[in-house]
């Protein structure tokens, strides 16, 4: 995602190929929305902005007009006819990668598209020391083995049973040699069991509950009961030093003095950022890039909202409209305003129109009257019905 560090070089491979039967209907689930966008889109959509290249989109014969119309823009996807079954399917994409040779490669089902990045962070960190790893989440409910009638056999050890996620992680070369050395006409599950039958280590690292599948009808529905509206708030401060830069709004100003900080300290859009963090409820621009981190020192607050943008579309909404209020005595706003209007619309996607930008003095009172620093307020609106 934007605003995040980038990860090791990866391929990845989205298994897209099945009939979803269960779902429902005859469009299969993978093309099917879901937070108000095509299913597959989601993971597509996560996997490239972590960088991942190549990316292979294994689809079922003749699928490729319904993949191609999900996604969008498709110049940096190869699509792959799959097989009769999913280890036919992951065969192919693993084949279809060949001359790429990659180092590291993600195997991840359409079906789950709430992929958080700090999951693919972890399994790609666990592959400098194993040849595969998988995401897994405790099983917090009691166990029971059935009997042949239906009846209580056996009591499971639910401490030592975990639930397994995808995307799962592989050195390629070893997910590749071991699906080639598998004895057909038995399925092995996932990829993860296809590596370990071959004699492969498997790294087990802390999933997340947002990579739910999406199995039943019920489970497109997820968030249809969502408010069409969300509002949130921020409000942000930094003072005025000599020798600084100056930054409001994503532009740089000429000014006798710049705003200090750990970031560039643009305090117009950190309050954005915040407004739109609040409105999803997802913690504070120091929850996402604490100011303890070096990484992000000097970094452009763009970044940030973006980043926070991109969290509010994650949510199943996106920005309706930014109401912004910067508080000083100066710099005057005034002939600043529609180059600062036109790169927050930038920012977020949004039209100029949707973008308010207004500039206000404290009448020489306070901090921001004796000229020591600069405030800002902003306040935005989601909407779901902004999106479809």
């Amino acid at each position: 995602m934007r605003g995040e560090p980038p990860l090791p070089p990866f391929a990845a491979i989205i298994v897209a190929a099945g009939k979803g039967l269960r779902v429902g209907g005859e469009l299969p689930k993978q093309f099917r929305t879901w937070r108000s966008r095509p299913l597959l889109t989601h993971s597509v959509e996560v996997l490239r902005e972590a960088g991942a290249n190549p990316l292979i989109v294994v689809i079922a014969q003749g699928a490729e007009d319904h993949a191609r119309e999900a996604i969008g823009a498709c110049d940096d996807i190869r699509f792959v006819t799959g097989g009769s079954n999913r280890q036919d399917s992951v065969a192919a994409g693993l084949t279809a990668l060949e001359s790429d040779a990659p180092e590291r490669v993600l195997i991840h089902d359409a079906a789950r598209p709430d992929l958080p990045r700090a999951v693919i962070d972890r399994l790609l960190g666990a592959l400098g020391e194993h040849p595969g790893a998988i995401p897994v989440l405790p099983v917090v409910d009691s166990i029971a083995v059935a009997g042949p009638r239906g009846t209580m056999a056996d009591k499971a050890d639910r401490e030592t049973l975990r639930r397994v996620q995808t995307p799962q992680a592989f050195r390629y070369e070893d997910i590749l040699g071991a699906h080639r050395a598998w004895v057909g006409g038995t399925d092995a599950g996932d990829d993860a069991q296809v590596l370990a039958a071959n004699g492969g280590e498997i790294a087990l690292v802390r999933g997340d509950e947002r990579l739910k599948k999406i199995t039943f009808a019920e489970d497109l529905m997820e968030n249809a009961s969502a408010p069409a509206f969300r509002v949130g708030q921020g409000f942000d401060v930094h003072r005025l030093e000599e020798g600084e830069e100056l930054w409001l709004c994503g532009v740089k100003l000429d000014h006798d003095k710049g705003l200090a900080g750990h970031s560039d300290a643009d305090v117009a859009l950190h309050a954005i950022t915040d407004a739109v963090l609040g409105a999803v409820g997802d913690g504070d621009i120091g929850t996402h890039f604490p100011p303890s981190d070096p990484h992000w020192a000097g970094a452009r607050s763009g970044r940030f909202l973006e980043h926070a943008v991109r969290l509010a579309s994650d949510a199943g909404y996106a920005l309706a409209n930014i109401d912004l209020t910067i508080i000083c005595e100066a710099p005057k706003i005034g002939p600043h305003r529609p180059a600062m209007r036109a790169e927050v619309a930038r920012l977020t996607g949004l039209d100029e129109s949707a973008v308010s930008i207004k500039a206000t003095t404290t009448e020489r009172l306070g901090f921001t009257g004796r000229g020591e620093g600069i405030a800002a307020q902003a306040i935005v609106a989601l909407s779901r019905e902004a999106r479809s």
